[in-house]
């Protein structure tokens, strides 16, 4: 089927796509036997499937990305279609509407994405509304990534990782610190070791209430170094936060076919970023002995990159450009994969 529908797709604007796509299957899983049809179609179990992850129990490893649902309105339905969790966001304090269009671009003949979105989302109050009713009907795990506004100094960021902390607290399952996307201006200044021990001892120093904590990881970029990465090893560890999400979007352009928008500026994710993902995921595992439990991203477009993360030291992986490119077919060929390998 997608197949059928892919070309039309295609030749729209990338995110008119995007609205066309999600808007689509909301209103075909309100159709009477919808979401059964979806989920007969693309959803797979499996006992080998489960994972126990930092207190969690997931169906199956394969999550989608954030990014892709970035206002947590279509977790039921992506839930439909057999994804093992769902993480929401990047969610910020306030609405924002990111930067200017266009500011998505297809390379296909790289089976690859540039984004510069800019974190374009309705604020943490709405995702967290919608979460609030969500979760009282469907126990689906879901994560929630939070960011700064755009306009927020850096040496104030703590403060809107906090708010949405606080706001999501009990409506999410686990949280992702975003301070690694290349498309807001300053963001990954963040990362380096001081503002991030900050923000990341700030967040632990609140994640209890009622006797309840979440789990806290970081998604990091796959443009740090060895020696940068060794740091986000010691963070990890004097922090005691959950884990690592590995990795964002790269700024590198290395080896690509596509030269109509190689030079726009954004994040590239999809197949060029496939080999410097298992890279990063590897290093961490290995240098960890391997301790830090890792979710995996980046270039997954065949079951077999989904097990070359899962070889790597990842626990989980997720989706989200290969999804966009190999439709979601993909998410029940990585599970059968996963299930009955020998």
């Amino acid at each position: 089927m997608y197949k059928l529908v892919k070309p039309i797709l295609f030749s729209l604007d990338p995110e008119e796509a995007h609205h066309l796509v999600s808007g689509g299957l909301k209103s075909f899983c309100r159709l009477w036997g919808g979401k059964r049809l979806l989920s007969s179609a693309y959803a797979y179990e499996h006992p080998k499937l489960e994972r126990n992850i930092f207190g969690l129990k997931f169906k199956n490893p394969v999550g989608l990305a954030a990014g892709f649902d970035k206002n947590a309105a279509f977790v039921e339905e992506m839930d439909t279609l057999g994804f093992g969790f769902i993480e929401v966001g990047t969610v910020t304090p306030r609405p924002q509407p990111g930067n200017e269009r266009p500011r998505l671009f297809r390379l296909v003949e790289d089976k690859a994405l540039i984004n510069r979105m800019g974190f374009n989302n309705q604020g943490v109050d709405v995702a967290a509304a919608r979460l609030r009713q969500l979760k009282k009907e469907h126990p689906i795990i879901v994560g929630g990534n939070i960011g700064k506004n755009k306009t927020t100094a850096n040496e104030d960021a703590v403060k809107d990782y906090i708010i949405c902390f606080d706001t999501l607290f009990d409506v999410v399952d686990y949280f992702v610190v975003n301070v690694s996307s290349p498309n807001t201006p300053g963001l990954r200044a963040l990362q380096d070791k001081e503002p991030l021990m900050h923000i990341l001892e700030t967040l632990q120093q609140r994640n209890q209430k009622e006797g309840i904590s979440r789990p806290i990881l970081l998604k990091i970029a796959p443009d740090l170094t060895d020696d940068q990465l060794d740091d986000i090893i010691e963070i990890v560890r004097e922090t005691g936060i959950a884990g690592v999400v590995a990795t964002n979007t790269t700024i590198s352009r290395e080896g690509l076919k596509h030269t109509r928008w190689a030079s726009e500026l954004g994040g590239l994710s999809g197949a060029p970023l496939t080999t410097r993902s298992t890279e990063v995921i590897r290093y961490l595992s290995t240098r960890s002995n391997p301790a830090i439990p890792i979710i995996g991203v980046g270039g997954i477009h065949t079951p077999e990159d989904a097990l070359e993360k899962l070889d790597a030291g990842a626990a989980l992986i997720q989706l989200y450009t290969g999804f966009i490119y190999e439709g979601p077919g993909l998410i029940k060929r990585i599970c059968k994969k996963i299930a009955h390998r020998q």
